[in-house]
């Protein structure tokens, strides 16, 4: 079995350890995340799976709710409110004991695919390993969200965090080519600690573009869920300054980082 679908069973299992805490006030909650509260990304988690697992098991059923999702959102609504529409009812405990079992039965099928299987995508297709990471990465990223909002530090990093900061690192041209943008001759190096073993590095590190720092800070930055600025990252070189500017490692069309002080801790000041 893949790797990387341990390692989204154990992200699925960091998050449920601090959901399974919150009382029924903090579901309502807004985050500082577009506002959405807590039961929209633990919505919006869930029916990503209820597609991936679509995906994994029965196309056509994928496909048939992605029109059906797809037909809805032309009537006007928007992602968050075509999600609280079909899910209804379905949030608190419940909706968590829903998610984790639905996550559960995708990672199970996942391992029962072979490592070059293609799955389908709102993209284009994906292999197991890069759908897999996708999935771990979206829970990663959406849960600092709930992490702020309760003003707790997110637990240290662990060796699984590396299939984020590699998405964050491969995802550099993309940044660019979604945005209509030539990219750049020069991909920047990048160094991260992870408080754990020696650095990671990509790329060469004699050329005037890096960005070094914490593994944590890094993947908060290509996950927008911080600015550059609001991160200890040290960054040089006009070409890696604009990339932290613009960094996406998420598919889907381009959306702008959030703006300095706007996605943080609760307790922090603005």
């Amino acid at each position: 079995m893949l790797q990387q679908i341990t390692d989204l069973r154990d992200e699925t299992d960091e998050l449920y350890r601090l959901l399974i805490t919150l009382t029924a006030d903090h579901w309502g909650r807004a985050t500082l995340f577009k506002s959405w509260t807590v039961n929209d990304i633990v919505q919006h988690l869930h029916l990503s799976d209820i597609l991936g697992l679509a995906s994994a098991t029965d196309v056509s059923a994928f496909d048939a709710l992605r029109a059906d999702i797809a037909a809805k959102r032309e009537t006007g609504l928007t992602r968050l409110e075509e999600t609280r529409q079909r899910l209804g009812d379905l949030v608190g405990p419940v909706l968590l004991d829903r998610w984790q079992q639905t996550l559960s039965q995708l990672c199970d099928a996942l391992a029962a695919k072979t490592p070059d299987a293609r799955l389908k995508w709102a993209g284009p297709d994906m292999g197991v390993r890069m759908f897999t990471t996708a999935r771990q990465m979206e829970i990663w990223s959406h849960s600092q969200a709930i992490y702020d909002l309760l003003g707790i530090a997110r637990p240290a990093a662990s060796p699984r965090i590396r299939n984020i900061a590699e998405i964050g690192v491969r995802t550099f041209g993309w940044a660019y080519t979604n945005r209509g943008l030539p990219v750049p001759p020069e991909v920047p190096y990048v160094r991260l600690e992870n408080g754990f073993e020696a650095p990671w590095e990509w790329h060469a590190p004699d050329r005037g573009n890096a960005v070094t720092g914490g593994v944590i800070p890094f993947c908060q930055v290509v996950t927008q869920t911080r600015n550059v600025a609001d991160t200890d990252l040290a960054v040089t070189g006009d070409i890696a300054t604009h990339w932290m500017s613009i960094a996406q490692c998420f598919a889907g069309p381009p959306e702008t980082p959030p703006a300095p002080g706007t996605r943080r801790m609760k307790g922090t000041p603005r």
